[in-house]
C-alpha cells in the first residue's frame, strides 16, 4: 500500500459516511455454512447498539442457516418467576473476576498485501468492518517485529554482516507498504483506542547460535543487542506516529525447540525458561526502562497452553525477571489437548500477572487452508473465547485479519484460514463465520468490562460480563443440532426465557 493510496484510504475512513444496508449478501461454498460478500458498493454492518430500558433485552443472533447479527427483543419476567421455574443459567453480578482488555487481530504483511489488492471503497469497507463503531470494534492489534511466515520472504531489520551496534538497523519496505498504513487507518477508526503489542519471530542470523532464521537460540553475548533491537523497532514506529502498549518475549519458542516437520522452517527463536528469564532480567527489562519504554507491558511465553504452568514457574523463579514481566501470552493451538483450567492454575499461582490470548487461526494442521463459509470453524472460535475467558484470560487476539482464497500469501506455504478472505481480482471480500463469532464478543464486551459469575448449562456454552456503562452482556453458543429453550435468571432483573437456535452464537444485552 503506497502512501498516496494510504492517504486516500485514511481520508475515506475519517470523512466518508457510509450508506449502511443491514443484510448479509450470502454465498454458499458447500462448506457447512455461508460467507457474507462485500465489495466497493455494499457491505453488511451491525451499526450502533441502541440502549433499551428494563425489562427489554436486546438479542443478536448469528447461525449456520445464515443469520448474521439478527436483532430481536426479549423481556424479563417478574422476579418471582425465578422461584417457580429453576433457570438454566444464573447471573450473579456481585461476583466478579477479571477486567477485559479487548479483542483484535495481527497486522501481518499478508493482511496488508491483501488489503492493498482491493480498490479504495472496498478497502474502506474491510477496515471499517473490523475497527469502526459500525463494525465489530476491534481495539487490539498485534504487530510482528520483522517478518513472519505470512511475509513474502525471511527478513529481519539488520540482515547481512554482524552488526552488534545495530548501525544498519532499518525497517523493511513491508512496514511502510503494509503494516504502518493499515495501523494508521485502524488508529483513526478507533479514535485512538487501539492498543498495540509487538512480537518478534526471529533475530538477525548473526545473533543466533545456528546462523539461520529458523530454529536456534540467541547467542548469550548477543542478549543486550537483541534487547536493543526491540528498542530500535519501537523508536522507528514512534517516528511514524505509532506507540505500543506491550511486547512479548518472542513468538512460539517451541517452534525452535520441538519443530514438527510441517513447521520446521518457520522463523523462530528458542528459549529455555532459565535463559528467557536471564534475558528479561539482565537485558530486555532494564534496557526498555532505560530507553523510555518502561511503561510497556512485557508478556512472556507467547506460546501454547502446554507450557502452563511449568515453564512460567521456572521463569518466575528469577525474581528480577518476574518483576519486569506483566503477564503471560498464550496461543490456542492444540487447546483440545491441554485443558483451559491450566489458565486458571496459572492465574491462582500468579494473580498479579494477567493472561492474554495472542494468536489463533483455523486451517493450520490436518484440514489446512481456507474453508469458505465453514460454520464449525466459527463455533471453534466462540468456544475457545468462552473457555479462555472463563479461566481469567483478559482478551483474545486472532492471527491474520485478511488472507487470499489460497490462505496466503505465505512464502513457506503455511496456508491457514482467516475471518476475512480477500478476492482482489473481483474486488470483493468474504466475511467468514469466524468474523461474526469474534464479533459477538468484540462488539458487545467493551474494554474494561468485568466478567461476572454465570452458572454453566449443559444445553449451551455461556459467559457473562458487566460493562462500564452498567449493561450486562451474555454470550451463548449452541453447537447442537437442535434449538434449545433457555431460561436465564438475574436476581436484579428477573427471569428471561428464549429459544437459542441450533448451531448459533447469540449475544444478549440489557441495562
Amino acid at each position: 500500500m503506497n502512501f498516496h493510496i494510504y492517504h486516500v484510504l485514511l481520508f475515506l475512513a475519517v470523512q466518508t459516511p457510509l450508506a449502511y444496508l443491514s443484510g448479509c449478501v450470502s454465498r454458499d461454498y458447500n462448506n457447512g455454512g455461508t460467507v457474507c460478500v462485500c465489495n466497493g458498493t455494499y457491505c453488511d454492518y451491525i451499526g450502533d447498539i441502541p440502549k433499551v430500558d428494563y425489562p427489554k433485552v436486546l438479542v443478536y443472533t448469528s447461525n449456520m442457516e445464515g443469520l448474521r447479527f439478527q436483532k430481536t427483543v426479549a423481556s424479563f419476567q417478574n422476579i418471582s418467576a425465578e422461584l417457580r421455574d429453576p433457570a438454566d443459567i444464573v447471573i450473579e453480578s456481585h461476583r466478579s473476576y477479571q477486567k477485559v482488555f479487548g479483542f483484535g487481530g495481527a497486522f501481518t504483511d499478508a493482511t496488508g498485501i491483501n488489503v492493498e489488492t482491493l480498490k479504495d471503497d472496498a478497502r474502506e469497507h474491510l477496515m471499517k468492518s473490523y475497527f469502526s463503531k459500525d463494525g465489530i470494534q476491534y481495539n487490539v492489534g498485534r504487530v510482528p517485529i520483522g517478518g513472519t511466515d505470512f511475509s513474502t520472504k525471511y527478513y529481519s531489520y539488520d540482515d547481512g554482516e554482524p552488526d552488534p551496534s545495530l548501525k544498519k538497523f532499518a525497517l523493511d519496505s513491508a512496514d511502510f507498504d503494509y503494516k504502518i498504513p493499515c495501523i494508521k487507518v485502524a488508529q483513526n477508526l478507533t479514535h485512538g483506542k487501539l492498543k498495540l503489542f509487538a512480537s518478534a519471530w526471529t533475530a538477525p542470523k548473526w545473533m543466533k547460535t545456528n546462523g539461520a532464521y529458523h530454529g536456534g537460540t540467541i547467542k548469550p553475548e548477543m542478549y543486550e543487542a537483541w534487547a536493543k533491537y526491540y528498542v530500535k523497532f519501537f523508536n522507528e514506529y514512534k517516528k511514524n506516529g505509532i506507540k505500543f502498549w506491550g511486547v512479548t518475549t518472542g513468538n512460539e519458542p517451541s517452534l525452535a525447540k520441538f519443530p514438527l516437520v510441517l513447521f520446521q522452517k518457520l522463523a523462530s527463536v528458542g528459549w529455555t525458561a532459565n535463559a528467557l528469564a536471564k534475558w528479561v532480567a539482565e537485558a530486555l527489562g532494564p534496557i526498555l526502562h532505560k530507553s523510555g519504554y518502561g511503561d510497556l507491558n512485557i508478556m512472556a511465553l507467547d506460546d501454547q497452553r502446554f507450557y502452563l504452568t511449568w515453564f512460567m514457574d521456572r521463569v518466575f523463579q528469577n525474581t528480577t525477571a518476574k518483576n519486569y514481566i506483566n503477564g503471560t501470552a498464550v496461543h490456542w493451538y492444540y487447546d483440545t489437548l491441554f485443558p483451559a483450567n491450566l489458565l486458571s492454575q496459572l492465574h491462582y499461582k500468579y494473580p498479579d500477572k494477567f493472561i492474554l490470548a495472542t494468536e489463533a487461526c483455523k486451517g493450520f494442521f490436518l484440514s489446512r487452508g481456507v474453508k469458505l463459509g465453514s460454520w464449525s470453524r466459527g463455533e471453534d472460535y466462540a468456544q475457545d473465547i468462552i473457555e479462555d475467558m472463563r479461566n481469567w484470560v483478559i482478551g483474545w487476539i486472532d492471527w491474520n485479519m485478511a488472507l487470499n482464497p489460497a490462505g496466503g500469501p505465505t512464502f513457506l506455504n503455511n496456508v491457514v484460514d482467516a475471518p476475512i478472505i480477500v478476492n482482489g481480482s473481483a474486488n470483493e471480500f468474504y466475511k467468514q463465520p469466524m468474523y461474526y463469532a469474534i464479533g459477538h464478543f468484540s462488539k458487545f464486551v467493551l474494554r474494561d468490562s468485568v466478567r461476572i459469575e454465570s452458572s454453566q448449562s449443559s444445553k449451551v456454552w455461556s459467559i457473562a460480563f458487566k460493562r462500564p456503562d452498567q449493561a450486562t452482556t451474555i454470550v451463548l453458543l449452541n453447537r447442537g443440532k437442535v434449538d434449545q429453550d433457555i431460561t436465564i435468571a438475574d436476581a436484579k432483573k428477573g427471569l428471561l426465557t428464549l429459544t437459542v437456535s441450533e448451531h448459533s452464537v447469540t449475544t444478549l444485552l440489557y441495562w
